[in-house]
């Protein structure tokens, strides 16, 4: 057929068609077209966790600190989040040097029921893998999660 073309467009004087810049346009319409079939409007599921969650995620973090110590005997861990199966998420080490724990315990159960909430509303599963208590201790005048006895570090 192109030939054909080729042949009836130089024999009326016509310009012929430019095959390869028709082509592109062809490919570029069909991928932009592509493109925009893949994105839809944004679904509850689609939705990021809740802000509440990760606020008191970042109060805790606040609460936390430099997490300073003299010794290890100021070091203690907290459990952080909730499993869909239960247990928590991960450990954290903080500091009793200058914090009696009383809002960081609170802070930390708030966010563990903000969790399950959210599991629960998201349909969640989880490995039920347990995540054990590391312990803390006093490295560099900071509190961090000892490492596992294994040879590898603990869940943070």
């Amino acid at each position: 057929m192109l030939a054909i073309y080729a042949s009836v467009a130089h024999d009326e004087g016509m310009k012929t068609p430019n095959y390869s810049s028709l082509l592109r346009a062809t490919c570029a319409s069909f991928l932009l077209l592509a493109a925009s079939a893949c994105g839809s409007a944004p679904t509850q599921d689609d939705a990021p966790p809740a802000p509440g969650n990760a606020g008191l995620l970042a109060q805790i973090q606040a609460e936390v600190g430099p997490a300073a110590c003299d010794s290890t005997q100021q070091c203690q861990t907290i459990a952080i989040g909730a499993k869909a199966c239960g247990g928590p998420e991960r450990y954290l080490a903080w500091s009793s040097k200058g914090n009696d724990g009383k809002k960081l315990k609170a802070l930390a159960q708030a966010q563990a029921d903000a969790s399950r909430k959210q599991q629960q509303a998201d349909g969640m599963m989880s490995t039920c893998s347990i995540v054990t208590d590391p312990g803390a201790t006093c490295e560099a005048g900071r509190c961090v999660l000892q490492k596992s006895a294994m040879g590898g570090s603990a869940a943070m």
